[in-house]
C-alpha cells in the first residue's frame, strides 16, 4: 500500500513547495504523481493535503508521513549504496559530520592517515544537517558525529578522543596578553568574534560571560578559522577558540592565549556512532585512530 514513491513525493512536496516542482525533482509527470498519491488517499481513508485556494498544504496525517519520510528514505538510500558498494567490492563510504568549527585542522591529521590505511574507503565532511548533528545521525546523513556537546542517546555511542582548554585569543599588543587569566568583565569592552552558531552554543557564552551576567561589547561572526585569527591579529577583536589551535597559529601570527578565568574552560571532543555501526571495521578504525593518532592503523584492525 505504502510505496517509496510515496514518501520521496511528499519529501519533495515538502521540499521545493509544489507538486509540480515535486514532479519535475522526481521524474515523473504531475498526472501521474497526483494519481499515485490520490489512490493512496483512497486507500488509506485520510488526506495527505488539502487545496487551500491555488496551494496545498499538508494534513496532520501528510506531516506525519514527511516525518516517516525524512527519517526511513535516508536510510533506504544508505541500503542501496552499502549494497552497491559491496556487489563491485569496494569497502564503503564515510560521512563524517562536524558539530566543532575549529576541529578542521585536528580533522585532516587523522584523515590523512586513515585514507592511506583504507584505500577503499570514501570519506566525506559535512556540517550543515537537515536535523542537527544527533538527528543527523539517526537520520543516517553522517556516519560519525564530532562534537564537543554529546547527547547520550540510546542507539548511539560516543567516545571521547582528546581534551583541551577552551582560551581567549588577542593581539600579542593586547592589554590582556601579559595577564595569568581574563574575567568576564574585562569582555565588556571587546569585539568578541565567534563562529556563526547560535550563543547557546559558545563555550565563552554558557560557561563565563552569561554566569557572570554580562556580553561583549559587540558580537561578530567570521566563519573561516584563518579569517577570525586574522582579525583578532590585527586588533579587530578577540575570539575563544582551544589552546592547542591557537598554539599552531602563534608562530606565524602574532596571537596570545589566556586562560578564561582563574580555573579554565576544560573541554573534550567525542566521536559519536550509532551503535549498530561499531562493529564496522572502517568505522572502528577511524575511532581508534583518532584517540591515538600515533597508532598504524591497518586494513581490519588498528595496533
Amino acid at each position: 500500500m505504502l510505496e517509496r514513491i510515496h514518501l520521496a513525493v511528499v519529501r519533495e512536496f515538502e521540499r521545493q513547495g509544489s507538486l509540480t516542482a515535486a514532479a519535475e525533482v522526481l521524474h515523473v509527470t504531475q498526472s501521474a504523481l497526483s494519481h499515485s498519491m490520490k489512490k493512496l488517499e483512497q486507500q488509506l481513508g485520510t488526506d495527505i493535503w488539502l487545496r487551500e485556494g491555488r496551494s496545498l498544504r499538508l494534513t496532520q496525517a501528510g506531516q506525519y508521513l514527511l516525518a516517516v519520510a525524512n527519517r526511513v528514505l535516508p536510510q533506504l538510500n544508505l541500503a542501496e549504496e552499502r549494497l552497491r558498494q559491496f556487489a563491485v567490492g569496494e569497502r564503503g563510504s564515510l560521512r563524517i559530520g562536524m558539530e566543532c568549527h575549529p576541529c578542521y585542522q585536528w580533522l585532516l591529521k587523522v584523515v590523512a592517515p586513515y585514507l592511506a590505511a583504507w584505500p577503499d574507503v570514501d570519506v566525506d565532511v559535512k556540517q550543515k544537517f537537515q536535523f542537527g548533528g544527533i538527528g543527523a545521525l539517526f537520520g543516517y546523513e553522517i556516519d560519525l558525529l564530532v562534537t564537543p556537546d554529546p547527547l547520550f542517546k540510546p542507539g548511539l555511542k560516543f567516545e571521547p578522543v582528546f581534551d583541551y582548554e577552551q582560551v581567549l585569543v588577542v593581539a600579542k599588543g593586547h592589554a590582556l596578553a601579559a595577564a595569568p587569566h581574563v574575567k568576564p568583565q574585562q569582555i565588556t569592552k571587546e569585539v568578541l568574534i565567534t563562529y556563526p552558531v547560535g550563543i547557546e552554543r559558545l563555550d565563552i557564552y554558557s560557561q563565563f560571560l552569561l554566569p557572570a551576567g554580562v556580553t561583549p561589547k559587540r558580537h561578530k561572526t567570521i566563519e573561516t578559522t584563518d579569517i577570525m585569527l586574522q582579525m583578532v591579529a590585527s586588533g579587530r577583536g578577540v575570539a575563544a577558540l582551544p589552546r592547542w589551535l591557537v598554539e599552531e597559529y602563534a608562530a606565524k601570527l602574532d596571537v596570545v592565549p589566556v586562560r578564561l578565568g582563574a580555573r579554565g574552560i576544560a573541554k573534550r571532543i567525542y566521536l559519536g556512532t550509532r551503535e549498530a555501526d561499531t562493529a564496522i571495521d572502517y568505522v572502528r578504525a577511524f575511532v581508534e585512530l583518532a584517540r591515538h593518532p600515533a597508532a598504524p592503523v591497518l586494513q581490519g584492525h588498528a595496533v
